[in-house]
């Protein structure tokens, strides 16, 4: 599987994106398979459960979100990227599905990316929306819950030199580092988060 870059509006965040992961587009589930060394998996809730069903399982799912994004990014300016998936390659609106744009307001398009994949009849098109906002607890709770209901996907939170990128989906979150030693770090400052899975899936 290989990536196509159909469309770059914004360079310099491109940029920034290369200097750091140079072997995958931004795309968050294709970090674990090239910087498996730089990477780590924490799940949102006991036991590694994929969904939550009560009011109280939320508030574990966003305790923990929001504390490992604190640790990352406390006061400082992140990028917030949201995905429309879209079967043209032009990025236009509306959207069928609006919540890229609703729960990233002010949302601009950074680029537009597709799968390589010979034969593709009706090809996807990932539309990357860009904003960026000085982090703080519970801000992006609306946008934590709708990744973690599976209602959004593709969602990347980083810094501004894109070094440090937080990955939530539904069941938890993708951290990629600048180095081992950085995931190490937080790897073990939160080791009952983590999976069982032999490679941390």
């Amino acid at each position: 599987m290989t990536w196509h870059n159909v469309l770059d509006e914004r360079p310099e965040l491109s940029e920034r994106w290369q200097a750091n992961w140079p072997d995958c587009p931004p795309v968050g589930h294709e970090l674990q398979r090239f910087y498996s060394s730089r990477w780590v998996r924490f799940h949102s809730l006991p036991e590694s459960k994929r969904y939550a069903d009560t009011p109280a399982e939320y508030e574990i799912l966003l305790r923990r979100h929001n504390t490992v994004l604190s640790e990352l990014f406390d006061g400082q300016e992140v990028f917030v990227v949201t995905v429309a998936y879209t079967g043209e390659s032009e990025f236009t609106t509306p959207l069928e599905y609006p919540e890229p744009l609703s729960l990233n307001p002010g949302a601009r398009l950074w680029m537009t990316v597709t799968e390589d994949d010979e034969g593709e009849e009706f090809p996807s098109y990932s539309h990357m929306l860009v904003t960026h906002q000085t982090w703080r607890r519970g801000a992006l709770d609306s946008l934590l819950r709708a990744a973690a209901d599976d209602v959004i996907a593709g969602v990347l939170i980083a810094d501004l030199r894109m070094s440090h990128i937080y990955h939530p989906y539904d069941g938890g979150a993708d951290c990629a580092f600048p180095d081992s030693a950085a995931r190490d770090r937080l790897k073990a400052a939160h080791r009952e988060w983590l999976s069982s899975h032999p490679v941390g899936l």
